[in-house]
């Protein structure tokens, strides 16, 4: 781990709580124990990770981000939960300060991201019988597919706005087309080149100016200051995750009679990246509870963080 990581993740651990955050905050009287660190998950992966301790965990909650996210925009939810649950979350490789092996080392892929996934549950030694995970766009469909072969995994996973099923008329034009070439290096080449705008707009697309909202400053900052390190950006990380993806897509509904842990689907009603019918389709397919949020785009967590501390609380009981 370089002492710039080293530093940053310090510097992020004492950044203030924004207005967000303190309005979320749980009220207790002993105060949890918060950090964040790096994890080394192999001899070609380290995580950076923040871990939330309460002083009597009911449970323990493990939130996966999607793109262009980082372990930051959790720090609100984790400070809300953390009276009654030890909370974590990681940045995936990739993204945020983890690792960005060179592809040829490691494929970014969703099956990849699922032995990632599994490998920081064992690290980090956290009870599987207690546990929820809540993952969101990118980190959803590793989740379900480490399921398939673990269904112990967790007691339950949430997962939200995401692509379980290689369905291109759901999603939005840009990751239609990233899914293969000959579209699929010029659409990574521009988002890298609009970098900025889609730091500053992705949370915002599809939403009303009534409805629009602002990301706290310190996920923002983490956003643009992590876009880039050790010659991977972020997009280059989601483009290799979309050249895998179709193949990871049919493995999981070819294999849905294996998903035994219990899932619930959570879909914004105007998220124009995913569209809800993505998630009604796949909730059908195996009987899960669906909840479509009215006014809500691709980021509930984001634009509603009190309805993700009640998904969190409703599932832990």
């Amino acid at each position: 781990m370089s002492k710039d990581r080293t530093a940053n993740a310090a510097s992020v651990a004492a950044t203030p709580s924004s207005h967000t955050d303190e309005a979320f905050a749980s009220a207790s009287g002993e105060a949890a124990q918060d950090a964040v660190d790096f994890i080394e998950i192999n001899d070609l992966l380290t995580l950076r990770r923040k871990v939330v301790r309460a002083p009597a965990p009911q449970g323990t909650v493990l939130f996966l981000h999607g793109f262009p996210e980082t372990l930051m925009v959790w720090k609100g939810i984790a400070a809300t939960l953390a009276h009654d649950y030890d909370v974590h979350a990681f940045d995936w490789p990739g993204y945020g300060q983890s690792s960005r092996p060179a592809f040829v080392r490691f494929s970014y892929a969703p099956k990849a991201y699922a032995q990632v996934l599994k490998a920081y549950i064992e690290r980090a030694g956290i009870d599987r019988s207690k546990l929820v995970i809540y993952a969101t766009d990118i980190g959803a469909l590793p989740v379900l597919l480490l399921a398939l072969d673990e269904p112990t995994i967790a007691r339950q996973i949430i997962v939200g706005d995401f692509a379980p099923f290689d369905r291109p008329q759901y999603m939005w034009e840009n990751l239609q087309n990233l899914k293969a070439e000959p579209t699929a290096s010029p659409t990574r080449a521009y988002m890298n080149k609009t970098s900025d705008e889609i730091l500053q707009n992705v949370h915002r697309r599809g939403l009303s100016p009534v409805e629009q909202f602002d990301l706290p400053i310190e996920v923002q900052q983490d956003m643009f200051h992590s876009w880039s390190l050790d010659g991977v950006t972020s997009a280059d990380a989601f483009a290799h995750y979309y050249a895998n993806f179709t193949r990871d897509q049919h493995h999981l509904e070819a294999n849905l009679d294996r998903l035994k842990t219990p899932v619930k689907v959570i879909s914004g009603e105007k998220d124009i990246y995913i569209a809800r019918e993505m998630g009604i389709e796949f909730a059908g397919k195996i009987g899960a509870k669906l909840d479509i949020l009215p006014e809500i785009g691709h980021f509930p967590h984001l634009q509603n963080p009190k309805h993700t501390v009640e998904e969190i609380i409703a599932s832990s009981r």
